[in-house]
């Protein structure tokens, strides 16, 4: 097959011009003038087949010294490393302590539009799912203060994130109602367990502690009770609402969450 010849375009300008030039120049598309073994019998590269990289001879460095010792008994001489090994290593490497500028107590947090106080929403995860609540405030940790109202469908005040919850067409206007300062995120914090000794007696013996609320907690939860009744009241459909509230929410086979208007 005859080589073809195709005739290089002058550099345009603002380029430079390549001024390597190749050796095993190509005679048409992935065939070269000069094979692999060509190439290695033109340069010559078995004299670098065999030969070896000169080692470079590095100084020795002393690791131990011969050290004296008086006494009779003790040998004279003893030798010591210059660089002592550890006695004790630790088993797990040290927690480096670094500042963080992103908290996650400091993060924004967004609610979607339709979570307003007085907003009728449904739980649909914990205890009480499938209940119907009133919507109290936003926390500053991002959670819902819910409430039954207890009176009507026995859930007390409590927390819960945005995700279970379906936010309904129903509203209570809450105008003169007000959360008390106190509830906040630290009021529903459980206080730690206190452990106390085991007797003889006691070592297989398992103790359940249930949980059992305040006397604090019980009577805030009466008065904020009174106060939403009361604004369930001046609803134009004060029993209808009630009704409501202390019915709970389910599907059926052939009904679809996405599909239906709350």
């Amino acid at each position: 097959m005859a080589p073809t010849n195709v005739a290089k375009k002058p550099a345009a300008k603002g380029q430079k011009s390549s001024k390597h030039r190749h050796n095993n120049s190509e005679l048409s598309s992935g065939v070269t003038r000069w094979s692999r073994a060509d190439q290695y019998r033109r340069k010559c590269l078995y004299r670098f087949k065999n030969a070896k990289p000169k080692k470079v001879e590095k100084p020795k460095v002393a690791i131990t010294v011969v050290k004296k010792i008086g006494g009779a008994k003790n040998g004279g001489e003893r030798v010591v490393l210059l660089k002592k090994n550890k006695a004790n290593y630790p088993v797990k490497a040290g927690v480096v302590k670094r500042t963080s500028h992103n908290y996650f107590k400091k993060h924004t947090r967004y609610t979607r539009k339709n979570l307003t106080p007085g907003r009728v929403l449904i739980l649909l995860a914990g205890r009480h799912q499938g209940k119907r609540v009133v919507l109290l405030k936003v926390l500053s940790s991002g959670l819902l203060l819910v409430n039954g109202p207890f009176c009507l469908n026995t859930c007390p005040l409590r927390r819960i994130s945005q995700r279970y919850v379906i936010a309904t067409r129903t509203k209570v206007d809450l105008t003169g109602f007000k959360v008390p300062e106190h509830i906040n995120d630290n009021y529903f914090k459980r206080p730690k367990k206190t452990q106390t000794k085991r007797t003889e007696g006691d070592i297989f013996a398992k103790k359940e502690e249930k949980y059992v609320p305040s006397e604090q907690r019980k009577k805030d939860q009466v008065e904020v009770d009174k106060a939403l009744k009361a604004c369930i009241k001046k609803h134009k459909e004060g029993l209808l609402l009630q009704r409501y509230l202390k019915s709970q929410f389910a599907l059926k086979s052939n009904q679809y969450p996405h599909r239906m208007l709350f």
